[in-house]
């Protein structure tokens, strides 16, 4: 029953405030067969439809069962498009059944169904056919069989369908209670004609339906076994499949059409019911007819009063026609009670004030006329919790890519020879992104570099080569690249190791950076605080590596050439 129940949750994008776009989606599926669609394919057929959004409702149609995640293969030839189509759906069996039955009820909303009297005949006579089919002694020709059935069922079904949806327009007819002469004179004919003709077309042609009932019940086993034989049931028998057999072709589909014209376990058939419909009908249509030669005689028509009213209106003068006004219908003027109008709000004064929002009065302005507000001033909002949420939210998502750095560093010798996760892959496509942006392959300038995970990604052109990369999100195909993933340590100086004209850095540093160049006297005391042993030596001497006694003189600071400087030299000259 929890399943049965579960599976009316295909109706639910009928009934959230975006039922128009989930509509719209629905409608774009359901328009031919087998249809497959991206996120982006609905996002250029729907009109005002953003991609976020589009990819928001796709999945909320996939958890509530209308449609299926599908697993066509599609060829790219970017990133961007593989971006774009890589999450594709397709309707589900009950999701299409679903939007065909809304389709029908939109179609067929506030509309009289006409009932195809012609319809019951025809089953009279079908029914009939297989009857003498089933009594042949030489057996039953189950093609003519077969084609029978279908037939018989087709029309009774049809049949039926328009005797309810018929009567369920005329009952919501006959329950008004505003008809009018003319309205009351056509829904009469109505009843009297049409209603009554179709009510004696059953009464005539039930008898002899049941007579054939009577003679196909015994063979209907028999009939059964045999209509199922080379059909879908068949062949799905043995792979577990449920098959929804055609109208005619179970036991219950049967039983269904002897009930509506036989009364079986102790419920009343149809035809029955149909007549108590009828009778039920004109009733109705006698208690409208009573009400209005009620009405007539006793003059509740208001005519007269408003004919009155509208005199008194025509003699009034404009403010005696205002308070006449206010007192008949009970509307009053707006109050101006002087509130700031809100500057970001844009109404333009053709608007209706029906559709627009109404202005937020205060309490003690809108019941005591006062201002100013009683009480304390409410105390200060504690969000360190939402805080402390968004900070641990921030935090895991850094793992997260962390983890995905790692496990790209840990696969980077053959990236094809693994399954990398979501969070790797998706990283891997971001770094290949920022690559391509950054140069050309072919030159050698796709290059870039993740300072925050420590990675390194490169692409290098390569003719003919093919890259496979395999995930939990679907395959990943790469055409003429090599992807080259490294780790990446930055440089705290922002260097390359062995570059002359460095100046001086931190205790911490390789003794071979002690030995920098100052430069001028004027640098010796920066020098001798940042490294304490270096106090009695000489200017010169300190700051001269081994092996540099040959060296040309120095010259002085205003002739000699300043050397580049990265923004952490800067930074590390100024602390000392």
């Amino acid at each position: 029953m929890s399943e049965d129940l579960e599976r009316l949750e295909a109706y639910t994008y009928l009934t959230v405030p975006e039922r128009g776009t989930y509509l719209a989606i629905m409608r774009l599926f359901s328009a031919s067969l087998m249809t497959d669609l991206s996120a982006q394919q609905v996002v250029e057929a729907v009109d005002g439809l953003p991609l976020d959004t589009a990819v928001s409702r796709l999945n909320q149609l996939v958890a509530w069962g209308n449609l299926l995640p599908s697993s066509h293969s599609v060829r790219v030839k970017s990133i961007e498009e593989y971006q774009r189509t890589r999450s594709r759906y397709q309707l589900s069996p009950l999701g299409e059944r679903v939007q065909r039955q809304v389709d029908e009820v939109l179609a067929s909303a506030e509309t009289a169904r006409e009932i195809s009297r012609e319809l019951l005949g025809l089953v009279a006579t079908g029914l009939a056919a297989l009857s003498e089919l089933l009594e042949d002694p030489g057996g039953a020709d189950m093609v003519r069989a077969r084609d029978t059935v279908a037939a018989v069922f087709a029309q009774f079904w049809q049949f039926r369908d328009s005797v309810r949806d018929f009567y369920a327009y005329l009952g919501q007819v006959l329950a008004r209670y505003d008809l009018d002469g003319s309205e009351y004179a056509g829904f009469k004919n109505l009843l009297l004609d049409y209603v009554e003709s179709i009510t004696e077309e059953v009464v005539l042609l039930s008898p002899r339906i049941q007579h054939h009932l009577r003679r196909i019940w015994p063979h209907l086993d028999g009939l059964l076994e045999r209509l199922d034989e080379g059909g879908l049931a068949e062949a799905a028998k043995d792979l577990g499949v449920v098959v929804q057999r055609t109208r005619g072709h179970s036991l219950d589909d049967w039983v269904a059409l002897r009930a509506w014209f036989e009364d079986t376990g102790g419920r009343r058939s149809e035809v029955n019911q149909l007549r108590d419909a009828t009778l039920r009908a004109l009733q109705s249509l006698l208690a409208n007819a009573k009400r209005m030669i009620r009405s007539s005689g006793q003059a509740t028509s208001r005519r007269r009063d408003l004919l009155r009213l509208a005199a008194w209106f025509d003699a009034a003068d404009a403010g005696t026609a205002a308070d006449l006004f206010t007192a008949a219908f009970g509307l009053y003027g707006s109050r101006h009670l002087g509130l700031a109008a809100d500057a970001e709000a844009v109404v333009p004064a053709t608007d209706s004030w029906w559709s627009r929002p109404a202005v937020t009065v205060p309490v003690a302005l809108r019941e005591r006329g006062e201002r100013a507000a009683r009480g304390r001033p409410g105390g200060i909002v504690d969000r360190s919790a939402q805080q402390r949420l968004l900070v641990e939210q921030a935090a895991a998502a850094q793992d997260a890519r962390v983890r995905a750095a790692a496990e790209l560093l840990s696969a980077a010798a053959d990236l094809s020879a693994v399954r990398l996760s979501g969070p790797a892959m998706q990283l891997l496509l971001e770094l290949m992104a920022q690559a391509l942006g950054a140069g050309d392959p072919a030159a050698g300038t796709a290059v870039t570099v993740s300072i925050d995970l420590g990675l390194r990604c490169e692409l290098i052109a390569k003719p003919g080569h093919a890259l496979t990369l395999r995930s939990a999100g679907g395959d990943f195909t790469a055409e003429d690249l090599a992807i080259l993933i490294a780790g990446h340590e930055p440089d705290i100086a922002g260097r390359e190791p062995g570059s002359a004209g460095r100046e001086s850095g931190g205790a911490g540093r390789e003794p071979e950076s002690a030995g920098r160049e100052t430069g001028s006297a004027d640098r010796e005391p920066a020098s001798a605080h940042h490294e304490p042993g270096n106090a009695g030596r000489e200017p010169d001497s300190a700051s001269r590596e081994p092996g540099s006694a040959a060296r040309e003189p120095e010259q002085p600071e205003s002739e000699q050439p300043e050397p580049e400087r990265t923004g952490t030299e800067l930074t590390e000259s100024g602390r000392g």
